[in-house]
């Protein structure tokens, strides 16, 4: 077995754990500690998070988006594919180092989206984001931490708690809506959606591909007129 390689660490703005990243042969990895926060091999469920918001918003007239954590560039590289030439994506990243790496090591594996002539890059939080933007997106898609009830960084937790969501749903435009992705299941935070005004659908979708790995939750969050 080819052991891990470590490439870079980077601190977290605000405090707490470093994010690590990792390679091992064609392989990347991204920790807090001793725990996975993702990995190249395993980003069925991300692809599938945008395919179900961009489909709704693609013939929009040029669409707005607003992605909520960068990854390895793969919720945004599937966004991107499913959206016109006249769309415009925000991608808010709260680790500077992340983008770094994106636009480094990791660069090739999702075609480097980053080049894209539609893509803004926002370093920073995205709850903060979303408390000063009002009725701008048609989609705004969280991809952060391993969702709201399983977060390896404590800093994240305000964007799934009720204020978070009542930003969220303020940050819409009317008809817009919410996609979050999250490891498992959480009934507690589908009903904190609902009481915002949300109307909440939940997808089931494989981690490395159609049929492959563990089912992750995904949840479309849409804003009535």
């Amino acid at each position: 077995m080819i052991p891990w390689e470590l490439l870079d660490s980077a601190p977290v703005p605000g405090g707490g754990e470093a994010l690590h990243l990792y390679k091992r042969g064609a392989e990347f990895s991204i920790r807090v500690g001793n725990r996975e926060l993702m990995n190249s091999r395993a980003h069925g469920s991300e692809d599938r998070l945008a395919e179900l918001a961009c489909a709704r918003i693609a013939n929009r007239p040029r669409p707005r988006v607003l992605i909520g954590g960068l990854g390895m560039g793969y919720t945004l590289a599937t966004a991107l594919r499913r959206l016109g030439g006249e769309a415009k994506v925000i991608v808010a990243e709260l680790v500077p180092a992340v983008v770094t790496w994106n636009r480094g090591p990791l660069a090739h594996l999702a075609g480097r989206p980053l080049q894209d002539r539609r893509v803004t890059v926002r370093e920073g939080d995205v709850a903060q984001i979303l408390k000063e933007d009002r009725e701008r997106y048609d989609a705004i898609v969280l991809d952060v931490d391993n969702g709201p009830d399983d977060l390896l960084l404590k800093s994240n937790d305000g964007i799934y708690a009720q204020a978070g969501l009542d930003a969220a749903f303020a940050a819409l435009r009317p008809t817009g809506l919410l996609a979050i992705w999250s490891a498992a299941p959480d009934r507690p935070f589908v009903q904190r959606l609902r009481r915002v005004g949300f109307e909440v659908t939940e997808v089931r979708a494989p981690a490395r591909g159609p049929r492959e790995g563990g089912r992750h939750a995904i949840w479309i969050a849409e804003r009535g007129a």
